[in-house]
């Protein structure tokens, strides 16, 4: 996903840019030298990266199927979207329900390029993508794209994907806050959180990795990763490694020592 406080000039770049490392790490074609580079160095500084990311996306899939599915959410707001590796958020819950509403947010400007993969929506639904950051969520609230598609008399799925590594301290609780107050009751908040906690030193150098390339990281303890949902109701099985959050068998056989992402779903009461 983007660094929320970078914005480049043009597609072309110099430098790493994490949605595009993300994109190469997993296998797309969506990325310059300078991501091929930061990607290979994390890569040899932790080898189990690629299944890491992607289980952090097996997440988002497994998230929204269970809001589409079982708790009946036919409205989501993407942020922190990155480039559109499908199946994309709005292909899994469109699949569930067509009539389904998504709203992806991003300010990466590959992304803004690559932007109507995002928009191919069932003939019922909807899609729309916002050029914006997480660092100005009054942007996101007051787009046009929000307000014409986001119904606030309805629950909304709020997903925050493989992006709040990037969200240092102050300004992670208050920005997470800020999208989640005008939702109404009955709506969720499904996020994955960077972590330390399972392959410290092999994580740790990719955090510095990233850093060097300048990508601040922040990784949380459990402890700090579960305080994101406070005052919402958690969904079983809570805060967890992502693989372990209503696992399918894609998971078998995933090892916990290669997964430094925690996620979970909660309800807004």
């Amino acid at each position: 996903m983007n660094t929320p406080n970078e914005r480049q000039g043009g597609l072309a770049s110099s430098r790493a840019h994490s949605a595009r490392v993300y994109d190469y790490i997993l296998g797309g074609k969506d990325h310059y030298p300078a991501d091929v580079e930061a990607g290979d160095a994390m890569v040899r500084h932790w080898p189990a990266l690629p299944v890491h990311m992607l289980e952090n996306r097996r997440f988002m899939h497994r998230a929204a199927r269970y809001l589409a599915e079982e708790q009946g959410v036919r409205q989501f707001l993407d942020v922190g979207t990155g480039l559109p590796t499908s199946p994309n958020l709005h292909e899994i819950v469109q699949e569930v329900a067509p009539e389904s509403h998504v709203v992806y947010v991003d300010n990466d400007p590959i992304v803004l390029a690559h932007a109507r993969a995002l928009l191919e929506s069932s003939p019922e639904g909807a899609t729309a993508y916002v050029d914006a950051n997480m660092h100005d969520p009054e942007a996101i609230l007051e787009s046009t794209e929000f307000r014409e598609l986001i119904d606030l008399e309805r629950p909304v799925g709020l997903m925050v994907i493989g992006i709040m590594h990037f969200i240092l301290p102050p300004d992670d609780r208050r920005l997470v806050q800020r999208l989640l107050d005008p939702l109404p009751s009955g709506s969720y908040l499904a996020m994955t959180i960077g972590t330390g906690d399972f392959a410290p030193q092999e994580v740790g150098r990719v955090a510095e990795e990233y850093r060097q390339q300048g990508m601040p990281m922040a990784l949380r303890d459990l402890a700090t990763a579960t305080s994101f949902f406070d005052g919402l109701e958690l969904v079983d099985p809570a805060v967890t490694q992502v693989h372990t959050w209503r696992p399918g068998p894609e998971q078998d056989g995933v090892d916990g020592r290669d997964i430094a992402m925690y996620g979970a779903v909660a309800r807004k009461p």
